[in-house]
């Protein structure tokens, strides 16, 4: 079996091979007699006992393959026969890669001809490279029913060279227009493209849902000319992995380049944005936008194509244009370098959470002398975070204290760690050699793994963030905090609910006793949420008292909590609270129908910067299934009274627009299907409703995963493109301008029903 990895290098890419590597699982020595039938029956298998040990302190034997494939099969009949096979879904490429401590950069030793293939086999070792990608932007423009390939539009930068070019069928000739490529038709065009690509040869492609609409639409497209999709290193073509049963969501892999998808890049950094169309992203982080951006956008650029060339391709180029400077202004394909350069695995490789623990936390354990247990087939559940309940009302001078980074922390204290579990439990453990944790987990204080890497993590954040490197901090305190609900995952092989509950139940724990602690130095907690807790202090009376309060309180909490763990646990503390916001007004709000207080919901006003601002959590403000009406009126609502500002004429007069028809643009609903349509029977919600209408009505079906956008009129919802009866103004009367003023208005002694109601309340 040969590797072959590729590397970015100063002189180019470079394809590295590894031959000779072997596939290997493990298996308890206890049972290589009860396997070796199987074994000796392929003399290219072999069995070797090594020094290590299971979890279960059971000695055991590596099986090594000289195939991949073939030790798949060959685990999975010992399997059949009740014979548990030890890491056997380590792919031979990332162990080779883990076990050498490889992440990201990596020294290459070796020879390589002219053309930059290797000459002979090379060897590679970690290393600390920083590489300049060629980076690619990549957006096409389609007819919107047919299979018909108007243009392909691509912007490259990177190793200080820059091209903007637009391939385009047509036979216009625009001598001003030099950067536009005509074809005679698409299959030209795409012959073209695969030959300028080979040429500029990128490292990186980037775009805008770019492998399950551009790419995907280009392979439609080649398959429908019989043109191979060479767009791999070497002439490679794309190979494609279906992610769902659909065939609706796919994974795109080339040889030798990299795709990142700027829509799952930025949600991977936990971006958040009411959309993620381009137009709207763009708007809110450039201040820019599309050259085309109505509800008609479909039938423009099929306008344009027909009448105006040239206009179509600056339109393509500039949705290029707008994804390569979203990259470079949040730093994106850096945050990937950065991920990559941390866990390990490769840039494209987002989410895959349980990987990188793998990858950071085997190779660890192999040389402590262990191999990792397989993932438990029916594992029991693990309680999540602890939400204290809340107190509603409004309030003045309202503090949030956070625990930086609470789950890790509390790993770090208490040393809980998947290997110092089956050490800690073992019967034959000192239990003065072990920390309590919780459902009779215990862990053992010295041979864990997974405290010393956070340790080492965190250094390395902070050295980041003392350094200016964004990028790098915020890959570091995704991957650390990503630790917990890799442990807390049925799909993981460490889980275990001992494991998981140690570090939910200690967080509960922590948050109930630093409330109690709060309250005994005679402040009040109001809410309390996983790793914060919120604080009235009821005696200020004004800024300057409040924020003194919150700056005692974390110094004094952060003692209290170093002097508690040692003396009770023998430990050093690594818990660390954080006077983080000052709320100069607050809302608590309740649950919509009730006088109970509301958890993960709530609002308040804010100073930053010499200026005031209205923070919303979880209400309508924030939820993009809450028309802009709703939002808009609750933002402005809830500033007036939390500025103590007149707010009854306001309420009146949005209720006398909505009824007026002055505020029609504000009401569309949007929603995402979530499932195909034929899949909703029983239960079909608005949204769907809709989307039913949407063929019958001119406009191209939704799929599973789109976004519906829809009006409620008195004849029920209907497609916002084609609408055919009046809007119910009562509807959103009753249903978003109402709830969204009496979550506030309750608490003030009035309604909206009591401000709008045109009608004389007899008593």
């Amino acid at each position: 079996m040969q590797l072959e990895y590729w590397f970015a290098t100063p002189e180019g890419a470079r394809l590295v091979r590894i031959p000779g590597a072997r596939s290997v699982f493990f298996l308890r020595q206890s049972d290589q007699e009860a396997a070796k039938p199987l074994v000796v029956s392929n003399r290219q298998l072999e069995l070797r006992p090594l020094p290590l040990t299971s979890f279960d302190g059971q000695p055991v034997t590596a099986v090594y393959s000289p195939s991949h494939k073939a030790a798949r099969q060959l685990s999975d009949r010992l399997a059949d026969r009740n014979i548990e096979c030890l890491e056997a879904d380590i792919n031979p490429a990332d162990r080779y890669l883990m076990e050498r401590f490889i992440s990201g950069s990596a020294e290459i030793h070796g020879d390589w001809t002219a053309q930059g293939l290797p000459a002979s086999p090379c060897q590679i070792r970690a290393g600390s490279y920083q590489p300049e990608f060629r980076v690619l932007s990549l957006d096409i423009e389609t007819a919107m029913h047919e299979l018909s390939l108007f243009s392909i539009g691509v912007h490259s930068w990177g190793s200080g060279e820059e091209q903007r070019r637009v391939f385009m069928v047509g036979n216009e000739c625009h001598q001003d227009e030099d950067w536009i490529e005509y074809f005679p038709d698409q299959r030209a065009l795409l012959t073209r493209f695969l030959d300028w690509l080979a040429e500029s040869d990128p490292d990186v492609i980037i775009g805008w849902n770019v492998v399950n609409f551009d790419l995907w639409y280009l392979q439609r497209v080649a398959e429908a000319e019989g043109i191979a999709l060479k767009m791999g290193r070497l002439g490679s073509e794309v190979y494609w992995r279906s992610l769902d049963e659909d065939g609706e969501r796919r994974a795109a892999r080339l040889s030798g380049r990299v795709v990142l998808d700027g829509i799952e890049l930025l949600r991977a950094a936990f971006y958040r944005f009411e959309s993620f169309s381009l137009n709207h992203v763009a708007g809110e982080i450039l201040g820019d936008s599309k050259l085309l951006h109505g509800s008609g956008r479909g039938e423009e650029i099929a306008e344009l194509f027909v009448s105006d060339k040239p206009a179509l391709a600056r339109y393509n180029l500039k949705d290029c244009l707008l994804v390569s400077e979203i990259f470079q202004r949040e730093g994106l394909l850096a945050f990937a370098i950065a991920r990559s350069t941390m866990t390990g695995l490769n840039i494209d490789r987002l989410g895959a959470s349980v990987a990188a623990f793998d990858n950071l936390y085997l190779p660890r354990l192999h040389r402590a002398g262990f191999v990792a247990p397989n993932a438990p087939a029916e594992p029991p559940d693990s309680p999540g975070g602890f939400v204290l309940d809340s107190q509603p009302g409004i309030y003045s001078h309202v503090l949030v204290l956070d625990f930086k980074s609470l789950y890790p922390s509390i790993i770090r204290s208490f040393h809980i760690d998947p290997l110092g579990l089956a050490l800690g439990v073992n019967p034959a453990a000192d239990p003065k050699q072990t920390v309590p944790g919780f459902r009779g987990g215990r862990f053992a204080r010295e041979g864990h793994i997974l405290p010393g890497l956070i340790e080492r993590l965190w250094q390395l954040r902070d050295e980041a963030k003392a350094s200016g490197n964004q990028a790098l901090s915020q890959a570091i305190k995704i991957i650390m905090n990503s630790f917990y609900g890799v442990l807390g995952s049925p799909g993981c092989r460490f889980f275990d609910p001992r494991l998981a509950s140690s570090i939910t139940l200690r967080g509960h724990e922590i948050l109930q006793q630093s409330r109690d602690y709060i309250e005994r130095a005679g402040h009040r907690v109001i809410y309390g949420d996983t790793d914060s807790v919120f604080v009235w202090i009821h005696t200020a009376s004004n800024a300057e008292q409040a924020a003194a309060a919150g700056k005692a309180l974390e110094a004094d909490l952060n003692q209290w909590w170093s002097e508690r763990l040692t003396s009770e646990f023998g430990l050093v503390s690594a818990l660390e609270l954080e006077f983080e916001t000052h709320f100069l007004r607050f809302l608590m709000p309740t649950v919509r129908g009730s006088d109970k207080g509301s958890k993960k919901r709530y609002a308040g006003i804010v100073e930053a910067g010499g200026e005031l601002r209205t923070v919303f959590k979880g209400l309508e403000n924030v939820r993009t299934d809450w028309t802009r009406l709703a939002r808009q009126f609750q933002e402005e609502l809830y500033e007036r009274v939390f500025r103590e500002q007149p707010y009854e004429s306001y309420v009146k007069q949005t209720a006398q627009s909505l009824s007026a028809g002055e505020c029609d643009d504000l009401l569309v609903y949007r929603k995402r299907l979530r499932r195909r349509l034929q899949d909703y029977q029983r239960n079909v919600p608005p949204h769907v409703q809709a989307a039913r209408l949407y063929e019958e009505r001119g406009l191209a079906r939704p799929r599973r995963g789109d976004w519906v956008e829809y009006v409620i009129t008195q004849a029920g919802a209907e497609p916002v493109l084609a609408r055919q009866s009046p809007l119910d103004y009562q509807h959103y009367r009753d249903k978003q301008l109402a709830p969204v003023a009496d979550g506030i208005l309750s608490f003030l002694g009035t309604s909206f029903a009591a401000l709008t109601d045109q009608q004389i309340t007899l008593f």
